[in-house]
């Protein structure tokens, strides 16, 4: 796509464009929308919806988890064309994705501000407005109180960019056209980063468990009369029953083992929200795993960590070094000699997340998954398993960094997209939809994203 401009810009009032084109109008943003009071007496509405991570999505009224109210009588009623902004809890979550669109009617909750238009404008064009402030971070600046939470009398005066309405429609069918290709893109690079993780898994699972039978595994215990070399097709191992459901057949010489006669298992110590940074010197890990730094450590070595609370409880990680292992995980202690990497990769296959208590916040006891029986090969083969692992893994990790590097472009470049429509850096008025709306490549994306950086670069541009 071209790098259309405006022929003549001006300077604009607001506190993060410095130019806007010379024919856009600025004003605040409550003359362009109301504060929603329309509540949803006598329950006369049931589409239910939550905002998540910058999108509405329906949630079953009758089934709904979290924090339920005893009735949905005191949430808004929100109509097509709305917008519907979290401005709540500002200080402590400046990571989620706080402005979405409604695309449908619906009930959502009153402690969310619903802005209706209450002038002839195209609604999603000031959405993508809002949502670019939201990909800045703009509003972090502006909340207040003990939880940094921002209200519509306050929120009603910031200035806001307003093209006219036949423009404000040009450039919602340009983003809108343009996004949906992107993230059909991203959706079918997902898709294959999915497929390649399960054949990870396939592998790993295959590995730890003894399936690979005549491909790998070799017995190094001398009183069988084997050879440490590793067995061909031709010299399948013997197998026998584990006696584990899951688990089914394994090598005959393997052993089976509570994980408890593995090693110890020690909850990590309590730490709190404040003393994790994005700086620090040693990492942190929680519940779902690596959560920031600290300038302190409690731990040093080389050591598997389970989730015990948490979505994410039962999942395993691995920490070198010094690091903190917050009170939602468990450092394991090995008792024996064992192979890091094995312990850690058969805990995974095991799905301890099985094992999570039902509630609102799952977790796992350390009572019971001391009780988990794991197979154990002798320690050489330990070693062979690992050794398999990273070389037969190393392609598909090689691969999927890289599909995760093209997602990541893509989705700046989706970013500086919609900053440019919306705030007048490019000029879309004259942008025609194809009618052959054909999937884009990498390589095509990748050649628009190396024309927005050298638009970028460009200081005529700015």
């Amino acid at each position: 796509m071209g790098k259309a401009k405006y022929p003549k810009y001006k300077s604009s009032k607001t506190l993060w464009q410095e130019q806007i084109p010379s024919h856009w109008q600025e004003t605040e943003l409550r003359m362009l929308f109301a504060d929603n009071k329309n509540k949803n007496i006598g329950l006369v509405e049931r589409n239910l919806l939550s905002l998540s991570y910058g999108k509405l999505k329906r949630k079953d009224i009758d089934n709904a988890t979290g924090l339920v109210p005893a009735s949905f009588e005191g949430y808004q009623i929100i109509d097509k064309g709305y917008i519907v902004l979290r401005f709540t809890d500002l200080q402590n979550d400046k990571k989620s994705l706080r402005v979405g669109y409604a695309n449908e009617k619906g009930i959502i909750t009153n402690a969310y501000i619903g802005l209706a238009p209450k002038t002839d404008i195209h609604s999603k064009y000031f959405y993508y407005q809002l949502h670019f402030l939201d990909k800045i971070k703009y509003f972090y600046n502006l909340g207040g109180g003990v939880r940094q939470s921002l209200v519509f009398k306050e929120f009603g005066r910031e200035t806001i960019l307003v093209p006219d309405k036949e423009e404000q429609i040009k450039i919602v069918s340009f983003l809108d056209f343009k996004l949906s290709k992107i993230e059909r893109f991203i959706s079918k690079k997902k898709s294959l980063i999915k497929l390649l993780i399960e054949q990870k898994a396939g592998i790993i699972n295959d590995a730890v468990t003894g399936k690979m039978g005549d491909e790998l595994l070799g017995v190094s215990d001398k009183r069988l009369g084997i050879s440490d070399k590793l067995t061909t097709k031709n010299s399948p191992l013997t197998t026998k029953s584990s006696g584990i459901e899951w688990l089914g057949d394994i090598p005959e010489h393997w052993e089976v083992r509570k994980l408890k006669y593995v090693a110890d298992l020690q909850s990590g110590e309590m730490i709190t929200s404040e003393a994790i940074s994005q700086e620090g010197e040693y990492p942190v890990f929680g519940g779902g795993g690596f959560r920031g730094y600290t300038n302190n450590y409690t731990n040093d070595g080389y050591y598997v960590l389970i989730g015990r609370q948490g979505a994410l409880c039962g999942n395993i990680k691995y920490a070198n070094g010094k690091f903190w292992a917050s009170e939602h995980s468990i450092v394991t202690y090995p008792k024996i000699e064992i192979e890091t990497i094995y312990l850690g990769e058969i805990l995974t296959v095991c799905n301890l997340g099985k094992l999570s208590q039902t509630a609102a916040q799952p977790g796992i006891a350390i009572g019971q998954i001391k009780n988990v029986y794991i197979p154990l090969p002798p320690l050489s083969e330990q070693q062979q398993i690992v050794s398999h692992i990273k070389t037969e893994t190393a392609t598909i990790n090689k691969t999927i960094a890289t599909i995760e590097k093209e997602i990541a472009l893509v989705e700046e470049y989706k970013t500086a997209l919609i900053a440019e429509a919306v705030t007048g850096k490019i000029d879309v008025r004259d942008y025609e939809i194809p009618e052959n709306i054909a999937e884009e490549t990498f390589e095509e994306l990748e050649e628009d994203i190396e024309l927005n950086e050298e638009y970028d670069d460009n200081p005529t541009n700015k």
